[in-house]
């Protein structure tokens, strides 16, 4: 039987804290609570082969001490192991080993220099977030917690070390967190450049546009000053709403076409496919509310403005849920642990009749949806962090999740309905931004990385003769 790669736990949690709402939304959000995340790189762990458990083990020795502390040969030969394991089930090309070997200990380097400075930083996770992680890992898996060390003792890994790695890891995540977080910032600009290019290199079939359309019309066989006339009145009519004047007003006071009295100069939105080639070309580089024009035609001069566009790659129509949650932050006064005993009592009160959600929320929840009985609002996929909308996604309307750890604290979550609803174009930049927020977040993160390494003392021992 196969065992793929294991992710250890989609922890992610690039979001900021909004101060006033003391929530979980990043700048930019409308809503209180929980806001649009973008998840960290996952690590993974995979299932250790039986030829790595049962291959004898040579002396152990020193190969490299990064600030005083030691990576071993062993180290670096069980992390080998694991990755050839990985890179044959994936069926990569194999490197050489002795490539692979140095790309594994300047990994282990980088991974002991982040953990020194988890540690500096008072970096902690809880053992609540650890069994969590553990039981993804099993469900990851499709098996029990039980089945999942049955395996791992076959193949010679004991429950506390899977344990401690599975620590160091989430340590890791929160470290990233902590650090990438505030060097990323998502500006309007940026969303426009990458809807454009999204645009330039999309098919115009699979894109739907709803043009503004001012037409003013030449006639046949019309004079040079005729045309000069009607150039002059499109140019006039172009400056207009170049200034900021209402579209539909201008449509209606220059169009010659159908829908400037009629629809106020829109189109409607539609498949490009479905537009003049013209009006593709013309506009295909604009932002939405960008304009063309005057553009001519056999028919005139256009004047085209761009209303709304669905961006290529992102969706159109989405499932949306609606859910409510209590947050209970973590402090020196309150562990994971505690905070999801709390959490646990509440739901066991909730389903057996004796409270009710929204009034613990009020009453509790430390999130700036509690006055609003932990109402969130309707979300779109990708909204929350990953170990929230994983729990929210297994729920059925009505339900409510065990207690979730995440960097914000420990939720319950109470799934009330989902919907299927079309994205508005406000919804669609927002997934935009979080599409180049995860760009520039695995550059700042290489970025971060490179300047760790750079700051940790390493040396390099030569095996014993």
């Amino acid at each position: 039987m196969k065992y793929r790669a294991i992710a250890v736990a989609t922890l992610a949690l690039f979001l900021a804290q909004g101060a006033a709402a003391q929530g979980l939304r990043p700048s930019g959000a409308s809503s209180p609570g929980m806001g649009l995340s973008r998840p960290a790189p996952v690590p993974s762990v995979t299932l250790p082969t039986p030829q790595e458990s049962s291959a004898p083990r040579a002396a152990d020795f020193i190969v490299a001490v990064v600030n005083s502390e030691p990576v071993t040969n062993n180290e670096v030969r069980a992390r080998l192991a694991r990755a050839e394991a990985q890179l044959a089930q994936q069926g990569g090309a194999m490197p050489p080993r002795e490539l692979l070997a140095r790309e594994v200990l300047e990994r282990l380097i980088v991974e002991r220099a982040q953990l020194q400075q988890a540690r500096e930083s008072g970096v902690k996770v809880d053992d609540f977030a650890v069994t969590q992680a553990e039981q993804g890992v099993a469900r990851q898996n499709n098996m029990s917690t039980d089945d999942l060390y049955r395996r791992l003792a076959r193949d010679g890994m004991s429950r506390e070390r899977f344990r401690e790695e599975l620590r160091n890891q989430l340590l890791l995540q929160r470290l990233r967190e902590r650090e990438v977080e505030s060097r990323v910032k998502v500006t309007d600009l940026d969303i426009d450049q990458y809807l454009r290019e999204q645009q330039q290199n999309a098919d115009p079939a699979s894109m739907e546009i709803n043009l503004g359309h001012v037409l003013v019309l030449v006639p046949e066989n019309a004079t040079p000053a005729q045309v000069a006339e009607r150039q002059a009145r499109a140019q006039q009519a172009a400056a207009k709403v170049r200034a900021g004047e209402d579209f539909a007003a201008v449509a209606r006071e220059y169009s010659d076409a159908p829908e400037g009295q009629r629809a106020g100069g829109l189109l409607g939105l539609r498949p490009a496919d479905r537009y003049p080639e013209l009006f593709v070309s013309s506009t295909q580089g604009l932002p939405v509310g960008g304009v063309a024009g005057p553009v001519r035609s056999p028919a005139g001069f256009h004047i085209l403005k761009v209303v709304e566009r669905t961006a290529a790659g992102v969706p159109t129509n989405v499932i949306q849920s609606h859910a409510r949650h209590i947050l209970l932050r973590t402090s020196a006064q309150l562990s994971e642990s505690a905070a999801a005993a709390r959490l646990a009592d509440y739901r066991r009160r909730v389903l057996a009749g004796q409270a009710d959600f929204a009034t613990l929320a009020r009453e509790h929840s430390q999130d700036g949806s509690a006055k609003e009985g932990g109402d969130l609002g309707w979300a779109n996929p990708g909204r929350y962090v990953p170990e929230f909308e994983e729990a929210m996604n297994a729920l059925k309307p009505g339900d409510i999740s065990e207690p979730v750890a995440s960097r914000f604290g420990v939720h319950l979550i109470q799934l009330l309905e989902r919907r299927e609803a079309k994205l508005t174009q406000r919804e669609q930049r927002d997934m935009a931004r979080d599409t180049v927020r995860e760009k520039k977040l695995d550059e700042a993160y290489a970025t971060w990385v490179q300047e760790l390494r750079g700051r940790a003392y390493v040396e390099y021992r030569d095996p014993p003769q």
